[in-house]
């Protein structure tokens, strides 16, 4: 039986799921996030590295001068020992094993007092003690970094935010994101509820889904344009290919979504602390060993056409988190595209919609599939 002991006040205990896809670490208005954060952020800004290297970076007995945070004390069973530390600290707390990595080989883990490699096999009854340190600030500048505007007035922007790009700086992106761009472009004349890593920043899609993005100028707009996107009211469509033929022309898929208890950068349905997500499905075009669909959100859970689109055996193309590693098209990436996007003005009342066209990297693969259907 695993005995787990975290020696910290109420205060500093690390932030359950429901709280990971929001900004919670606050220190003097500066907002920060924690490297065990990152590994359930966006897809692509974090990497496991399971083989690389085979030391650590403190030398035995030598203390790392850092600040900590939070110290984890664990005591492996009788059944968990022979399993690597890296992979077994892992399993058992709420870090990632790439974040496990980084601590042992910067000398933040001791077993029984003593320094070891990531690949250390664990025994039973040993003292295996954690040291988190304190989460690194990261602030947002502005960059002048060229971005396409498809509407924008004194409250309300919308953007097409471009494939690779993040959203927002994190510990993995903290410069070359939207928001640098938009503050080069908008100055102080952005909205500040969500701090100052997201001003202006009322929702946001992953890094590799191309499409459009609506961003708040001031704090008015922003709960305008929020309280729209809790109420459902929000028009999203998204178009995406997706692996093997969908029968069906039309479908609903109503399951939660949560965390994967295995892989902490994945999504899950009925994962933990599963949250209420909606999607519905239209057929485009079929291509035989791949389906055009669009799909239309009720909800905004992270990653939540990816996820309920591999729950019902169809993911997208291109998707290695949630489909084959190996993908067609030399593609790394997912074809999500945002094409939609309607609300109500904020200050004006009127319904607002705008489209995107397909992004020249997702009708080159169209464009290969239709010359095969008519070879």
């Amino acid at each position: 039986m695993l005995k787990l002991r975290q020696d910290t006040s109420e205060n500093m205990l690390r932030a359950r799921e429901d709280k990971l896809e929001k900004l919670i670490y606050k220190e003097d208005n500066v907002e920060a996030f924690t490297q065990a954060e990152m590994a359930c952020a966006e897809d692509g800004d974090i990497e496991s590295d399971d083989d690389i290297g085979e030391g650590f970076g403190a030398q035995a007995g030598e203390i790392p001068e850092v600040r900590t945070a939070e110290v984890k004390t664990l005591t492996p069973s009788e059944a968990e020992k022979g399993k690597r530390l890296d992979a077994y600290i892992g399993e058992v707390t709420d870090l990632s094993r790439s974040y496990a990595q980084n601590l042992i080989e910067d000398g933040l883990v001791s077993v029984s007092g003593k320094k070891v490699a990531k690949k250390y096999k664990i025994k039973a009854g040993e003292t295996i003690m954690i040291s988190i340190p304190e989460a690194k600030p990261i602030g947002a500048a502005p960059e002048d970094i060229p971005i396409d505007i498809i509407y924008e007035d004194e409250d309300v922007i919308v953007v097409e935010k471009p494939r690779g790009m993040v959203v927002h700086p994190a510990i993995g992106n903290p410069s070359g994101t939207l928001v640098n761009a938009i503050m080069y472009h908008c100055g102080d004349s952005l909205s500040s509820i969500n701090g100052a890593i997201r001003p202006g920043i009322v929702h946001r899609i992953d890094k590799d889904t191309s499409g459009l993005l609506m961003i708040a100028k001031n704090d008015s707009a922003h709960e305008s344009l929020a309280a729209q996107l809790k109420e459902h009211s929000v028009t999203r469509e998204y178009i995406a290919l997706v692996f093997d033929n969908i029968k069906k022309d039309k479908l609903t898929i109503d399951a939660p979504i949560g965390r994967d208890d295995i892989n902490r950068l994945r999504k899950a349905v009925n994962g933990i602390g599963s949250r209420d997500a909606v999607t519905h499905i239209r057929v485009l075009k079929r291509y035989g060993k791949y389906t055009l669909v669009a799909a239309s959100l009720e909800t905004g859970r992270t990653h939540q056409i990816r996820v309920h689109m591999a729950s019902i055996k169809h993911p997208l193309v291109g998707d290695t988190l949630y489909g084959p590693k190996k993908q067609p098209f030399g593609l790394n990436g997912q074809l999500l595209h945002a094409r939609q996007l309607g609300f109500v003005h904020p200050r004006t009342g009127e319904y607002m919609e705008f489209s995107s066209a397909i992004p020249e990297y997702f009708q080159a693969v169209l464009d290969k599939l239709d010359d095969t259907e008519n070879k």
